[in-house]
């Protein structure tokens, strides 16, 4: 009699764990092998097979593989996949804690509805909740039309989370297939948006629904591919050439976040060989107007091989990234000659005001290298909105309580002087090289103001011209008026930047500074 019972037990058991088994086995086909073979033919990667593509090996933990949706209408009730169309869990990337979900295109068209959506809502939750970045990657064909304004909700919760999660922890959103309607209203609300060049779409309508609209005839990739969105909208901040690459880059990305907003950057010795010293004095033209790429001198500048562009195809006036200085991660600002002289136009204040108050939440330091004649005049910059968007870059600089320290290597003119990151807005360290014009407008503009009437009468105005301009610049066109007055703390020369730099941000390594007391500012959005 024991004999039997214990034979009954052992059976039970058996079939206990068999049924885990064959659910786990369940869970891992996705859509099945033909939707997995199609997702294949089309050169994408499945769900799980990005997520052991991003994470160290062996590390990811999927939790929630077995909920399913409770959706009786259209005959759902007879279709209840395991996981329902998002895979999600937590991980290591270079040994750091990551929480990541997946979006499964090879269940449903990997829709959204509301059982994808708690489980979304719950990793964000917990990523939340252990001050951990969260990794979403979406490959979506939208809401799950058959569930209605439950899918809806879904789609409520999470922006509602991606707002919560803001400036508290990193939040990186990586597309690598169709992501359309109200779904790309989470990937716009994170910090980061990584796409593939070839088969990552965003938009709020699609083709047909523009094409019925407005009757214009126009492709996915045309409407909202990656080359549209790097280019045109600066939604995307990396693009990769494959779904391998763009995996690898948001592997790079998070090496220089920090994993929360208590937690400092990331620290690398391992980076801070020092880049092959080109002379930055050869670097800066002899005349004033002349383009270079200031590129250049970040790259001499930072640790070797350390710098990380970010939207370097769109408003490209304006230069902004990662870095690492002796191994500490910093963020890049710099004004670019080769692209409108270096001008600040809206798009350029929203490019880099964004990215300040992202360093400003995860205490990253700001450098700032300034070349900047002024903003960009014209009816079409007014007309957008100059006003406004400029606004933004001086009310980020000016919010920001994080180490400031900015070089002016050339031209410093105007309004344009105090936006970037001077004195006035609060910068804890200003340097400047020999070669800085720091004035209130270029010397021949401001020679022609000054001197309107006198050039009038003169009989050859424009010798006259010359020469004035020639004693303005070297009365006014140079640094050491603002370092008399205090407002560029030293004059340095371009070979001395990188050992400034280092020296002032360990000297601002504790800095603290506390804001006034208040709910929050109200940013010109």
């Amino acid at each position: 009699m024991y004999q039997n019972h214990k034979n009954r037990a052992s059976d039970r058991e058996k079939k206990i764990y068999s049924e885990l088994q064959e659910k786990r086995k369940k869970s891992l086909e996705g859509g099945g092998e033909k939707r997995v073979e199609n997702q294949h033919k089309k050169g994408k990667l499945t769900a799980r097979e990005r997520i052991e593509l991003l994470v160290d090996e062996n590390s990811f933990v999927e939790i929630d593989s077995l909920v399913t949706h409770q959706s009786t209408k259209f005959n759902l009730e007879n279709d209840k996949p395991l996981g329902d169309g998002v895979v999600t869990g937590h991980a290591t990337i270079s040994e750091r804690q990551v929480c990541i979900y997946s979006q499964d295109f090879t269940v449903f068209g990997g829709s959204l509805g509301r059982a994808q959506a708690t489980k979304i809502c719950k990793l964000m939750d917990l990523a939340i909740k252990t001050g951990n970045p969260i990794i979403g990657i979406l490959d979506s064909g939208g809401a799950r039309i058959q569930e209605g304004v439950a899918s809806l909700a879904g789609y409520g919760d999470i922006f509602f989370r991606n707002t919560q999660a803001s400036g508290v922890i990193p939040q990186i959103s990586i597309i690598l297939g169709p992501c359309a309607g109200g779904a790309v209203y989470s990937p716009a609300l994170t910090d980061f948006v990584l796409m593939n060049k070839e088969n990552s779409f965003m938009f709020v309508t699609g083709p047909e629904v523009v094409k019925t609209v407005s009757g214009e005839d126009i492709s996915f990739y045309d409407l909202g591919g990656s080359i549209v969105h790097s280019k045109k909208t600066g939604v995307s901040h990396l693009v990769g050439e494959s779904e391998e690459e763009t995996l690898d880059l948001a592997r790079k990305l998070l090496s220089y976040l920090p994993s929360n907003n208590l937690n400092d950057p990331p620290f690398d010795p391992e980076t801070s060989e020092e880049s092959e010293q080109t002379s930055l004095r050869e670097l800066i033209p002899d005349e004033e107007n002349e383009p270079y790429d200031m590129k250049s001198i970040i790259g001499t500048i930072v640790d070797s091989d350390s710098f990380l562009e970010l939207n370097e195809d769109w408003a490209k006036n304006i230069i902004v990234g990662f870095a690492r200085m002796q191994g500490f991660t910093v963020g890049i600002i710099a004004n670019q000659p080769l692209f409108l002289g270096g001008a600040i136009d809206y798009n350029a204040a929203d490019k880099s005001s964004r990215f300040i108050r992202f360093c400003d939440s995860f205490n990253i330091p700001i450098l700032t290298f300034v070349d900047v004649p002024g903003f960009l005049p014209g009816v079409k910059q007014e007309h957008e909105g100059i006003i406004r968007h400029g606004a933004k870059l001086l009310y980020a600089y000016s919010e920001a309580t994080i180490p400031k320290i900015s070089i002016i290597v050339r031209k410093a003119y105007g309004g344009a002087y105090i936006v970037m990151s001077s004195k006035h807005l609060g910068t804890d360290i200003n340097l400047a090289w020999p070669s800085a014009q720091i004035a209130v407008m270029g010397a021949e503009g401001a020679v022609r103001i000054l001197y309107k009437r006198r050039l009038k009468e003169e009989k050859e105005p424009e010798k006259v011209l010359e020469e004035f301009t020639q004693e303005f610049k070297e009365e006014f066109a140079n640094p050491y008026q603002a370092a008399e007055l205090g407002y560029i703390d030293k004059v340095i020369f371009p070979e001395e930047t990188r050992s400034e730099i280092i020296a002032s941000l360990h000297l601002l390594q504790n800095k603290r500074e506390q804001s006034p007391k208040r709910k929050h500012g109200i940013s010109p959005v």
